[in-house]
């Protein structure tokens, strides 16, 4: 039987900050501002650690990526939403090395609000950030280290998130509780799993790890047997705030799509059909709620109830499927919607729009 569960951010660790108090405790007062929900699942049987493997050992991974990982230190002024709390502070998170003019990828909510980001290589070498451009539709974001030279540089390889299974092993690398590279190792323990982006849109296609990842791990690598980054950690389940071995990080074909926009200056637009889906009940297909007015679902006909069972040749039988089939698309693309309203299949066209703020 399906059950929910609330996760908190994988956030930056907060390690002073006005209005917030210290050890264990600190966590419950930031995880409810970023709490979100996906859907769990049996753990996976028969799985091996990433040693019992015929990819590379866990240190000859480590020794291929850590030098293109990083520790991010943000001060806030409690002037924006921020997982560490309201009132201001420092805080630290993780990303790692994109390009060799100097982008670093985190994560969006590792840097919302911040008036001053430092990123600490490998050697201990620290330089000041800027902000170039975040998505909190997907919670990614890039920070541009300027001053560093190019030997300090070593940009990560993207990989090819569609091709993960279930049990294949990964290792995460970053700064959990302030302690900067740290690496854990485990499996994919699921895939295809949708977390809540900071603006309440959701994030399709996220990967499921048993790998340890736990506040600080933010904006950190997934790394796979090869060494490439095939997920950025983003979200944990956890009770009490520390790990309890169900992490999720952003895909990495949903990553390279995104910064690779926010790099060439453009702003990142999402497709919008302008629904919600009704999960009161449990249709085969994703059922509508709400239709908003002035928005693709509406214009084509769409009304609350009816139960989506297809996008083009896609087979709808959730939410996540919708959203999945959405999220590949892009503001302007058409698509054929096939909907069931009073026992009835009805097919529209749809051009989608783009995805309000």
């Amino acid at each position: 039987m399906t059950s929910r569960v609330v996760l908190t951010a994988a956030g930056a660790l907060a390690i002073a900050g006005a209005g917030a108090g210290a050890g264990a405790g600190l966590y419950a007062a930031f995880a409810p501002a970023t709490k979100t929900v996906v859907q769990t699942t049996t753990a996976v049987a028969g799985s091996q650690p990433v040693s019992a493997t015929n990819g590379l050992s866990i240190n000859a991974i480590y020794q291929r990526t850590y030098q293109g990982v990083v520790d991010l230190t943000v001060e806030t002024d409690g002037g924006g939403f921020s997982p560490f709390g309201r009132g201001g502070g420092q805080s630290e998170g993780s990303g790692f090395v994109y390009d060799k003019q100097g982008d670093i990828i985190t994560n969006q909510h590792v840097v919302d609000g911040a008036t001053k980001i430092t990123i600490t290589f490998w050697n201990g070498k620290a330089y000041k950030a800027k902000l170039v451009s975040s998505d909190s539709s997907t919670d990614l974001a890039v920070v541009r280290v300027s001053s560093a030279p190019s030997s300090m540089l070593h940009p990560l390889t993207l990989g090819n998130s569609s091709n993960l299974q279930v049990g294949d092993p990964v290792i995460a690398i970053g700064s959990p509780f302030g302690l900067a590279e740290t690496v854990t190792s485990g499996i994919v323990s699921a895939l295809g799993r949708t977390m809540n982006a900071p603006n309440r849109y959701t994030i399709g296609n996220a990967i499921q790890t048993d790998a340890p990842i736990n506040h600080g791990n933010s904006g950190g690598p997934l790394i796979d047997a090869v060494g490439h980054v095939i997920g950025v950690n983003a979200q944990i389940q956890s009770d009490g705030g520390g790990s309890n071995g169900v992490g999720f990080a952003i895909p990495s074909n949903t990553v390279s799509s995104v910064i690779s926009q926010i790099v060439a200056g453009k702003t990142v637009a999402h497709a919008y059909l302008g629904i919600t889906v009704d999960t009161s009940s449990s249709p085969q297909g994703a059922g509508v709620g709400r239709v908003f007015p002035d928005q693709p679902a509406i214009k084509a006909g769409l009304r609350a109830g009816d139960v989506i069972v297809k996008l083009d040749d896609t087979v709808i039988t959730n939410a996540d499927d919708l959203s999945n089939v959405i999220d590949a698309k892009k503001p302007g693309d058409s698509l054929s919607v096939t909907y069931v309203r009073s026992g009835k299949q009805h097919t529209v066209k749809v051009k989608l729009a783009k995805r309000p703020s």
